[in-house]
């Protein structure tokens, strides 16, 4: 018996409805960068909420130097994660390279990458990694980072001032290679590193004289 059009038009819009919900449900790759539940903006929590959870992440100190600065981190102060107080970058950093990598608790690739930066700052030679923490709130950072017992120095950004002196793209983990000079380049493209071997080569590619 052939079905009427009003057959034909429901399983129509029922196969349809299916096919959404298959689409809806479907798993994204956590290869690239992420935007996912970012807030709008850094959570501001007070030192004594913090002192608990930055004696568990037991992060390494954030640097610190008297140096002029140069480039665009001349005159950067951002908060310290790991402590109280705040860091100039452009003087901490003066006339040594370093990597800047910009992570959040809530961006999944950053969270594979960050043992892989932590491994890497631990070879000798290498040169220092510097955490960014941005649009982030420091409770969740610092649980996720003596979660993955990554200690690595970082600072967060509440006043987007980092992100404004660098044009930081909205997509999470990107990272930066300082050089001695104060100059700054984006590693691009800006693709989650794998590897420790991956991080040494992005170095020796945008700064020859920072690979020791």
């Amino acid at each position: 018996m052939r079905a009427s059009r009003s057959e034909i038009v429901t399983t129509v819009l029922v196969v349809l409805l299916a096919a959404v919900a298959v689409v809806a449900l479907w798993p994204r790759s956590g290869s690239g960068p992420s935007t996912a539940e970012a807030p709008a903006a850094a959570v501001r929590v007070g030192d004594a909420e913090l002192a608990p959870l930055r004696a568990a992440a037991a992060l390494d100190p954030c640097p610190t130097g008297t140096g002029p600065g140069s480039g665009p981190l001349a005159g950067v102060s951002v908060p310290c994660l790991g402590a109280e107080g705040t860091v100039d970058l452009g003087a901490a950093l003066a006339g040594r390279p370093a990597v800047l990598n910009v992570w959040a608790s809530w961006c999944e690739p950053c969270r594979a990458e960050l043992p892989v930066l932590a491994e890497y700052a631990a070879r000798p030679g290498a040169v220092p990694v510097i955490g960014v923490d941005v649009r982030d709130d420091p409770r969740s950072a610092l649980r996720l980072l003596a979660d993955l017992g990554v200690r690595l120095p970082s600072v967060t950004d509440p006043g987007d001032t980092l992100r404004a002196a660098l044009s930081l793209p909205p997509a999470l983990p990107v990272n930066y290679l300082v050089a001695a000079d104060g100059s700054v380049t984006l590693v691009d493209p800006p693709v989650p590193f794998r590897s420790a071997d991956e991080v040494a080569a992005a170095v020796a590619r945008l700064d020859p004289g920072a690979a020791r």
